[in-house]
């Protein structure tokens, strides 16, 4: 006799073994408070580009949303309770976008792309959640005296390096505009049925609900230097580099690196229609 789904349940593939664990379920089904962890340590650095090239990036739906600033940010976790006090590192890039549906509206930091360098966070982000993640090779933020620097690498090629110089104690809390989360697009193909969708729509990271607590905020001068690839180099994603890479760098607008406790389990990502 075959098995049956229970009700409620969180499943992943494989599902023959029964409900899954990761991030929003525990052992026996618990779920994680989030709130004496992660332990983060964040570096980032933001640039004003170009609107018509930043546009280019925004699936259906959504339009920039102010002035067309990246921000790469790489997050150094430790002491992760659903990893049984693991960690990992991440290291993604936004831009500010609002999307236009027929029932909602939103407004907050579009992910375009999210490096991970464990699988379990990203096929549980990418199936559960709706996040753009894919694999590479992050190491620990180096921090020497005012200045704090990363990279990431696929087997062996470097394809971005980022740094922050001059920190300095943020004088006020960083303020940035009114969002309503971060915002995503989900898209799974339709096996065998290439070039249609399975599933695709937006989703979105409410701002609210973290128990993130902030316990080092400094500012610095932010700088980046992406290395453009060939298909040799990064065979899966080698286009994702290089459109990063050619993206106008106008100006560096600012940089910085920030010491947190605490986040969220995100069970509470929605579709947005």
């Amino acid at each position: 006799m075959s098995y049956t789904f229970q009700p409620d349940q969180m499943y992943r593939m494989p599902t023959h073994f029964g409900p899954a664990t990761g991030p929003r379920r525990g052992p026996d089904g618990r779920k994680f408070l989030c709130e004496d962890n992660p332990k983060s340590t964040t570096i980032k650095v933001s640039f004003l580009s170009n609107a018509k090239q930043i546009e280019a990036l925004l699936p259906p739906r959504f339009t920039l949303h102010g002035d067309p600033v990246v921000t790469v940010s790489a997050t150094y976790m430790k002491e992760i309770e659903w990893l049984a006090g693991r960690g990992y590192n991440v290291l993604g890039v936004t831009i500010p976008a609002r999307f236009s549906g027929q029932n909602d509206q939103a407004v907050g930091p579009f992910l375009t792309v999210l490096w991970e360098n464990l699988a379990d966070p990203i096929i549980t982000g990418r199936e559960e959640l709706g996040f753009s993640k894919i694999y590479c090779e992050l190491p620990e933020i180096r921090i020497s005296g005012n200045s704090a620097s990363s990279s990431a690498s696929w087997l062996g090629f470097n394809f971005l390096d980022i740094n922050v110089d001059d920190l300095k104690p943020r004088r006020e809390p960083a303020a940035g505009p009114k969002v309503d989360g971060q915002l995503h697009y989900k898209y799974m193909p339709r096996t065998g049925e290439w070039g249609t969708a399975d599933v695709e729509y937006a989703v979105l990271t409410p701002a609210e609900g973290s128990n993130a607590k902030v316990h080092e905020d400094l500012a610095g001068e932010g700088s980046l230097n992406w290395n453009p690839a060939r298909w040799e180099d990064l065979p899966t994603f080698y286009q994702v580099v290089n459109a990063l890479a050619d993206l106008e760098v106008k100006e560096f607008i600012g940089g910085g690196l920030t010491r947190s406790i605490g986040a969220k389990d995100l069970s509470d990502q929605r579709i947005l229609s």
